[in-house]
């Protein structure tokens, strides 16, 4: 015990390097030496534990905290850190699993959980079991995040109804929600329906909007003591008008850090360009079967069906109407003049930085054309107005199947056996729609990126060459189309052994991952390999894990778990540009995860403490990217592979009861996420495929141990809760949030970037930093406020046997702190020929200021 403190400490203090940077041209590669500090904090998403107060002496059985229940960092982090969008370890989110009912719940076409899919829906959704870390699960084999299982059927759900009410400045303003349950009856049925309504005329940000509508209802059957069965439906359509990042001068321009070039006036109104809607109802069938005492067989299948999609401007031979197009700031004028009169004619009118409507419809009524040969059929053409610019639906529409069968059984009192196997197909159909012509008659299904790069082709500027110069209106595809068909079929096995003093486990899984592309159009510049299925992509894949947990006595615990496992590729990694082709990326392979944590815990009346550390090695990652290639004047596709990252830190919770009726939660985390390799670029034009020359196509990027982004890699808690033994409670909590990172342009951390510069030029070497420093954000703090009461209602105000009014409401960001940046990232372009950094700045997004929920409900 005395060397676990400092041993996990020291791995957080091991090495960390500077980013890797290119080769000077004048002199050998080199690496500046590393350095690296230590604080205290990380995530809120963790290895949890369940422990018991009783059993310490040395000749009894020790309770285990191999099983899942409340952990105090997880319990204290979970919410406070929520407002920089805080990621357990820094891990992706493809390496968090969840399931419902019995089901896995994660997209196969990116690893995500859609929990939009059951938003509104949180009275429904409170029975789950959190596992985190590398723990075992008694519903799957997991992943290395965490894994939660959501048990919403009907009979799992307390008998009751209740109505709420919410009120709130954040995404939603109000929020109606129902629910009601009836627990089992004599005769073995339950139901529950629940349904909710969200809206806002305007979110905290300017041009934003949010409706929402959720349902669900659940019916369970059991049919004898040994078998039950159960259906669940439920569905979430949502329609919000969103924010997109911006670029600092805008929001300097505008005076405010919440500018959103997303919408503009038509007509006096607020419109926004992108607008997000979903609707995917998901079915669920879920069979328990008991076959003994010990022993328990889980079988479920789901289907989920339905379109998410995001509305963008798209343009023909025309002008780019976004607001803050690079053109169009001051920044972009070279006389001083000129670019004094810019800044001041949008600071006497922001508006100018909005969306031009108006301009958009005139240009399009303007435009009378006659479209020649139709469909291809001679004669046939068309003359109207043509739309420069219409509103599109960039949309997924998703049709997905899962099932899975689990055993669980209590082979003695010192194993207990898990095994299942899970099917999952998901088949997306990727495409474009037309939502508005803005004022034309109709668009024209034309690529005129490579009607421009081909002038003599009249077949390469086709999208669909079975259907040229094809006349679209609203509600048609056009542009790309493409199905994207995924497989995933696994099984896996798990032993738990429980001692006096050891426990450990052991977990194994093998899984079958394949997918194919089928093009439903034939583009006009890869007419062999853009139309029907393509070949197939198949990975096997294994996992292992294990763990042991000493029991010091019946508080004290320390533990120590590991993994290795390898993980296929997701399609939109492999398939250099799906829109229009079927090619993928050389030596296609399997990313291997290696993860190892240790920690001890404590688990007192008065007190419970988790002290952990983690170690994490990501090989042979892979991505995929698409941009405006300044040098190259075209869309180039960014192949890059090699990725490898290393995450590493330690984690630190606590809950302590220092008053009778006061509690202080405190959490901390500390981690180092970083790339440890140089990646591998194969760059390719998007027009005609055609590789770059040797100098420029095969490229390696100077990315090693630049930090991973979009989280913050500490972050720090410290609160205090009074409850009032009046059923009322108060708390306020302290936030402190360091090492933010913005993500990184690869195609400027390259040798071509910085090709002639001296470093013993002072203004070259200072333009050498200026393009390959990473950028790290400013330290920040957060103060939230939360609160609560609970009022039995007296008798005569009772519907049921007993009936509840239930206050709550927090305010969080207390200090009304504007300048907190949740996230950005560097466009993916590049001025090679003036090394401006700043001609292309950042995007970025700001969290909200001072916000505020309150809600009532009342329970019977």
């Amino acid at each position: 015990m005395k060397m676990l403190v400092p041993a996990l400490f020291a791995l957080v203090a091991a090495q960390a390097q500077q980013p890797d940077r290119p080769a000077r041209t004048d002199t050998l590669p080199a690496r500046d030496s590393l350095l690296i500090e230590m604080k205290d904090q990380i995530m809120d998403n963790i290895p949890v534990i369940s422990l018991d107060e009783g059993g310490m002496g040395d000749g009894q059985n020790i309770s285990s905290i191999l099983t899942a229940g409340r952990d105090p960092f997880f319990s204290a982090a979970s919410f406070n850190f929520s407002a920089v969008r805080f990621r357990l370890r820094g891990y992706d989110n493809d390496l968090n699993t969840t399931f419902m009912n019995g089901i896995p719940m994660d997209n196969l076409d990116n690893g995500f959980t859609p929990f939009g899919l059951w938003g509104g829906l949180n009275d429904v959704m409170r029975n789950r079991e959190l596992n985190l870390g590398l723990r075992p699960n008694t519903f799957a084999f997991g992943d290395i995040g965490s894994n939660t299982n959501i048990d919403a059927r009907a009979s799992r759900q307390r008998k009751q109804t209740s109505f709420g009410y919410a009120l709130s400045n954040r995404a939603y303003t109000h929020r109606f929600n129902f629910t009601h349950s009836t627990g089992i009856s004599k005769k073995g049925w339950a139901f529950t329906v629940s349904g909710s309504r969200r809206w806002a005329d305007e979110g905290y940000v300017p041009g934003t909007y949010y409706n929402g509508w959720s349902y669900f209802f659940a019916v369970d059957k059991k049919i004898s003591n040994r078998h039950t069965l159960s259906f669940t439906a439920f569905g979430a359509p949502t329609e919000n008008g969103r924010q997109t990042g911006a670029v600092m001068e805008a929001m300097e321009l505008t005076g405010s850090h919440y500018y959103n070039p997303a919408w503009g006036y038509q007509e006096g109104k607020k419109r926004n360009a992108n607008v997000a809607k979903t609707h995917q109802p998901f079915f669920i069938f879920t069979h328990d079967f008991r076959i003994n005492n010990s022993t328990t067989l889980t079988t479920a299948a789901g289907y989920s069906t339905g379109e998410r999609s995001t509305t963008a401007l798209d343009w023909y031979n025309a002008a780019d109407p976004r607001p803050d197009y690079y053109r169009y700031l001051p920044s972009y004028q070279q006389d001083p003049a000129v670019q004094q009169q810019a800044r001041e004619a949008i600071m006497a009118n922001p508006n100018l930085l909005q969306i031009n409507w108006l301009a958009l419809y005139e240009a399009n009524r303007g435009n009378w054309e006659t479209i020649r040969n139709v469909n291809g059929i001679a004669g046939n053409d068309t003359s109207g107005r043509r739309s420069r610019y219409v509103l599109q639906d960039r949309v997924i529409a998703t049709n997905r199947f899962n099932a899975n069968t689990v055993l669980n059984t209590r082979v003695s009192d010192h194993l207990e056996f898990s095994a299942g196997a899970t099917f999952q197909a998901q088949r997306n159909n990727y495409f474009n729609r037309v939502n508005d012509l803005l004022g034309g008659a109709f668009y024209v299904d034309l690529n005129q990126f490579a009607e421009r790069d081909f002038p003599n082709n009249p077949n390469v500027n086709q999208n669909d060459l079975n259907r040229p110069n094809r006349i679209v209106g609203v509600g048609d595809k056009y542009g790309h189309n493409y199905d994207i068909n995924v497989r995933r079929a696994s099984a896996w096995a798990q032993g738990v052994f429980k001692f006096s003093k050891v426990d450990f486990f052991l977990s194994g899984e093998l899984s079958n991952t394949n997918f194919y592309r089928v093009g439903n159009v034939r583009n006009g510049l890869y007419p062999n390999n853009s139309f029907g299925k393509s070949s197939v992509n198949n990975f096997t894949n294994y996992a292992l894990k294990g763990g042991m947990t000493y029991k010091i006595d019946g508080r004290n615990y320390v533990y120590a778990n590991a993994a290795r496992l390898t993980r296929a590729p997701f399609f939109e990694n492999v398939y250099i540009a799906p829109r229009t082709r079927d090619f993928i990326q050389d030596n296609t392979t399997s990313e291997t995860v290696t993860s190892v944590e240790g920690g001890y815990v404590l688990n007192a009346p008065r007190v419970k403490l988790r002290l952990s550390g983690y170690y994490t090695n990501f090989d042979n990652q892979m991505n995929v990217m698409t941009f405006f290639h300044d040098e190259v004047r075209n869309f180039v596709n960014y192949a890059l592979s090699n990725i490898d990252k290393v995450h590493f830190g330690t984690e630190f919770g606590m809950e302590a009861k220092i008053l009778p009726n006061v509690t202080m939660n405190a959490a901390a985390s500390i981690g180092r996420y970083y790339f440890n390799s140089r990646q591998n670029a194969i760059v390719t034009v998007d027009n005609n495929s055609s590789t770059l020359d040797v100098d420029r196509a095969r490229q390696t990027i100077y990315s090693q141990n630049f930090r991973v982004s979009s989280t913050p890699q500490e972050a720090y808690s410290l609160g205090f809760t009074y409850r009032s033994p009046k059923y009322w409670f108060v708390s306020l909590t302290g936030n402190y949030f360091d090492q933010m990172w913005l993500e990184f342009n690869p195609i400027r951390r390259t040798q071509g970037a910085v090709d002639g510069l001296d470093l013993n030029d002072k203004p070259q070497a200072e333009m050498y930093r200026s393009i390959i420093d990473q950028t790290r954000w400013d330290p920040q703090f957060t103060l939230d406020f939360f609160g609560g009461y609970s009022w039995k209602l007296p008798r005569r105000y009772n519907l049921g046997s007993n009936s509840f009014l239930v206050f709550n409401g927090g305010v969080s960001n207390l200090t009304n702190n504007q300048d907190i940046i949740t996230g950005g990232f560097e466009q993916l372009r590049f001025d090679f020929a003036t090394r401006n950094v700043n001609k292309f700045p950042p995007r970025v997004f700001y969290s909200f200021g001072l916000n505020y929920f309150v809600g009532v409900t009342y329970r019977f």
